[in-house]
């Protein structure tokens, strides 16, 4: 029996996905606990205009992260920050800082845990980071930390 999975199951598959069960389990686990409904005709056509739906959703957001990743790709992002004259910093720079300013930089949102860091930064200079923009996308750039 075809079913369409209203819920993930462990031995199954996840939420809306379709799959061929035996008629027992589906009649007698399945379908009484809500799990998953009987795929007739129109079910079948719901899901798979869903499917395609989340296809097209998906490729549209990997597109926006590619063009955005390309206007990041190779720029210098300066952060100022006040320091000492050994070029030791009063502080570190943090995913924020530099998420701040490279936000401000390409002029669209980045979100702090995103940035990738090489490792806490407490010294004035160059030092190359990357952001991760979505699933298998993400975008290198420079950051240098200036003095106030």
């Amino acid at each position: 029996m075809k079913v369409i999975l209203k819920q993930d199951v462990k031995s199954i598959g996840k939420k809306d996905e379709i799959h061929e069960v035996s008629d027992g389990y589906a009649r007698n686990y399945l379908l009484p606990r809500g799990l998953a409904a009987a795929a007739d005709a129109n079910a079948l056509n719901t899901a798979r205009t869903k499917s395609e739906a989340k296809a097209h959703h998906e490729a549209e957001a990997r597109a926006a992260a590619e063009a955005l990743a390309a206007k990041i790709q190779g720029k210098i992002v300066a952060v100022k920050v006040k320091g000492g004259a050994s070029g030791k910093l009063y502080g570190k720079v943090t995913g924020k800082d530099v998420a701040e300013a490279l936000s401000t930089l390409v002029g669209t949102e980045i979100d702090k845990k995103k940035v990738d860091l090489p490792s806490t930064i407490r010294e004035f200079g160059s030092y190359d980071a990357s952001v991760k923009l979505y699933a298998g996308v993400s975008a290198g750039f420079k950051v240098k930390v200036e003095e106030l």
